[in-house]
């Protein structure tokens, strides 16, 4: 499989991209920009956020959820209005929120890293009325998370240990031992990832050109390549949730390689061969 752009924003860091239904929706983090994209009409709008901003998911108030970097924020696409209402870390102003996603209840989970990417500040949280800490040890660089169909099984990705942790979730939310599930050998980074309708999980390599597909046991399945070096995460979207959406970044390339990879940041699309999972709005 190959994966060929169809929209041109040339994002410094894409982000989030997530289907709520008639477009898709996406982040450019250090842009500080939320990117809409109806892909029959081909309409794109963006807003402009207050900061660096990690993802937007679709809330059961009909707005939408926000991941800044000072919190979680409501985000009225109406008005362009971003309110902020929680802060999992007002101590490690260091530190950002980085990606989330909500399961089948509703429950929204999310990660925070260090914005300078050296100290082991980033943490996964809950929340689903409350906000609480996972419990799981903290890294440099959170990514994923992601659930599978049942809600029972969470992967945890910790990016520079190149390591994704299969946990198990109990029925009040909190989280069992974890187990390291995937180690990527080689070239890239694994970064967001999502689960699709047979169970599988997809990550998406920053500065591994392409997105793999592994099985429920953690076998490589398939490898999915890109002309561009970072490739962040990935969203099912589409009728029947069967087109493959992915976000890439320009980030860390040099004029040498941006000259190569004229796509760098652009959003991409290809045929995955499989249904991916609707989102349940957070019931935050």
């Amino acid at each position: 499989m190959t994966a060929d752009p169809v929209l041109p924003v040339g994002a410094m860091l894409g982000e989030g991209p997530v289907w709520t239904g008639d477009a898709l929706w996406f982040v450019d983090i250090k842009g500080r920009l939320v990117h809409r994209f109806d892909p029959v009409t081909g309409d794109a709008r963006q807003w402009s956020a207050p900061d660096q901003v990690g993802w937007v998911l679709p809330s059961t108030a009909g707005d939408m959820i926000a991941g800044v970097k000072t919190g979680l924020h409501r985000f009225d696409p109406a008005t362009g209005a971003f309110t902020p209402f929680h802060d999992p870390e007002p101590s490690l102003t260091g530190n950002r929120l980085n990606d989330a996603a909500t399961d089948r209840h509703g429950r929204l989970w999310f990660g925070s890293m260090d914005d300078a990417e050296t100290e082991a500040t980033g943490r996964l949280y809950r929340h689903d009325g409350s906000c609480e800490d996972s419990g799981l040890a903290p890294v440099v660089i959170t990514n994923g998370p992601a659930i599978a169909a049942d809600a029972r099984t969470l992967y945890h990705t910790d990016t520079l240990g190149k390591t994704i942790w299969r946990v198990p979730v109990n029925d009040d939310g909190s989280l069992g031992a974890p187990e390291r599930h995937i180690v990527i050998d080689g070239e890239g980074y694994p970064d967001g990832s999502v689960t699709d309708a047979e169970g599988c999980l997809w990550v998406a390599l920053f500065g591994g050109w392409g997105v793999r597909r592994y099985d429920p046991a953690g076998t490589l399945m398939v490898t999915v390549r890109f002309p561009v070096a970072n490739v962040t995460k990935m969203a099912f979207g589409g009728e029947g949730l069967r087109t493959a959406y992915a976000t890439t970044a320009r980030k860390g390339l040099d004029a040498a390689a941006l000259a190569a990879q004229p796509h760098a940041g652009d959003l991409f699309a290809f045929d995955p061969g499989v249904a991916g999972l609707s989102v349940t709005p957070a019931r935050v």
